[in-house]
């Protein structure tokens, strides 16, 4: 895929359009390359906060927000907090698509942003177990779903934005930044945490594990500023201008698409790799069973993770010139068979085939999927449920892999091939994805205007 070179962002034009059911003298104008800024640095804020959370329930949380009696049971809690905010999703998805499908696109993700960042930060300013009991417990709990309300909408509407910005022929290259920004957060996240988790463990415990939560002021005000100078999409201004009646988006994309609704839950299982990959694989490695440096285990993270930033776009390009379905595939069938090779060389503390299959994983592999869901899935819908479609479909289908760490930590066996039950259980999730998959339509070569429309 190297020889592909993506354009930079700031060199692309924006393209002036005129709706054929608009009124006359209407121009609206597409702003792919702003688009596709603005949705990657609001991936980035969701992201860098995920990952960050993700991180310290791996590594701090549980000793910090919970009894110190059995670590085991405190690691489940932290992974079972980690897995909450992914039950307030789908709630945040359907409040926040018909804003969008509603109001607009732009006014839903500005909304979405701010609560997102209020909660992030503020998490970093909570008391311990040790200060006021169970009562942190709760406060954490608050937070995350929080969390999960803001996600429950970026993606979707990050995603359905900047698709409908996009020239027909390259909606796979332009939506693929929404994911770009998941790469870039999670480098964010890491090169915080790294010099934080070699600090002595009293004072990581104590105020270490807090900066990364308070830094997200910094991305939060970025991307609001950004989102702010970005117009509303030329397809949702003509939906505005006819003036069409129309119910509830959430229960008008289920009374008629209820399948595709469902397809997009059950194709959204393929993230399952990402969880387990980037939060159970860092708890399972550093926890005693392996004793891996926490610090070795990050690094990986990153630079795995890191250089999808450049391979994400291009699976974005291949999938405008051969199709979406062949693109996910591909990813699916590389994923389940690295997934073996990453817990097997933890099991063995072999760094080169650590680095070697997480490569193979994350950069190559878990790219096919996030440089091509994000259009791959509001394709699937008309403009006027579009938002509600995707936010609805893909916000169920990821409360398992919320819980994915903690399904894993649950899963794992005692001695050296205790992971094969984990990795075995991250197959059966891909295998799930790549069969509804299959039944999806194609649409890297169908027109903006005919999407969701029913087939010829």
């Amino acid at each position: 895929m190297g020889h592909v070179r993506p354009e930079p962002l700031d060199t692309l034009p924006d393209l002036p359009t005129t709706p054929a059911t608009a009124p006359a003298g209407a121009t609206h104008t597409k702003m792919p390359g702003k688009a596709a800024l603005a949705s990657f640095l609001g991936s980035t804020l969701e992201y860098y906060d995920f990952f960050i959370y993700g991180t310290a329930a791996a590594l701090v949380f549980p000793r910090v927000f919970f009894p110190g009696g059995d670590p085991v049971v405190a690691l489940l809690g932290a992974m079972a907090t980690f897995g909450v905010g992914y039950l307030a999703r789908p709630l945040g998805g359907v409040v926040m698509s018909h804003v969008g499908d509603r109001l607009g696109r732009k006014q839903a993700l500005l909304a979405t942003l701010v609560i997102m960042g209020v909660a992030s930060i503020g998490i970093g300013f909570l008391p311990t177990y040790g200060q006021v009991g169970y009562w942190a417990t709760a406060l954490l709990l608050i937070g995350r779903l929080a969390q999960g309300f803001s996600a429950g909408a970026e993606a979707a509407g990050a995603s359905t934005l900047t698709m409908e910005h996009s020239p027909d022929g390259r909606r796979g290259f332009f939506t693929s930044f929404v994911m770009t920004g998941y790469a870039s957060g999670m480098v964010l996240s890491t090169v915080v945490f790294i010099p934080l988790a070699a600090l002595p463990e009293e004072q990581l415990l104590a105020w270490g594990w807090r900066v990364p939560f308070w830094l997200s002021v910094v991305v939060l005000a970025v991307a609001y500023w950004i989102r702010t100078r970005l117009d509303e999409t030329p397809v949702f201004e003509e939906i505005v201008e006819q003036d069409k009646p129309r119910s509830v988006p959430a229960a008008a994309v289920l009374k008629t698409q209820w399948r595709d609704v469902l397809r997009v839950a059950v194709v959204m299982l393929f993230s399952v790799m990402q969880t387990t990959f980037t939060v159970y694989a860092l708890a399972y490695a550093t926890g005693p069973a392996v004793g891996l440096d926490r610090t070795l285990m990050l690094t990986v993270n990153a630079v795995t993770v890191g250089l999808s930033m450049a391979t994400i776009p291009i699976a974005g390009i291949i999938s405008d010139r051969i199709g979406r379905k062949k693109v996910l595939l591909v990813g699916a069938a590389g994923c389940a068979a690295t997934s073996f090779g990453y817990f097997w060389a933890i099991s063995e503390h072999n760094i080169v085939l650590l680095f070697l299959f997480g490569f193979l994983n994350m950069s190559i592999f878990y790219s096919c999927w996030n440089g091509v869901w994000t259009v791959f899935f509001p394709e699937m819908f008309p403009a006027s449920v579009r938002y509600s479609g995707m936010a609805i479909g893909s916000q169920v289908g990821l409360i398992l892999t919320g819980f994915a760490p903690a399904i894993a930590a649950l899963l794992a066996q005692p001695g050296p091939s205790g992971w094969i039950p984990v990795a075995g259980f991250t197959v059966l999730c891909l295998l799930a994805s790549s069969i509804a998959i299959m039944t999806a339509r194609e649409t890297y070569n169908v027109p903006l205007e005919d999407l969701g429309k029913p087939r010829r």
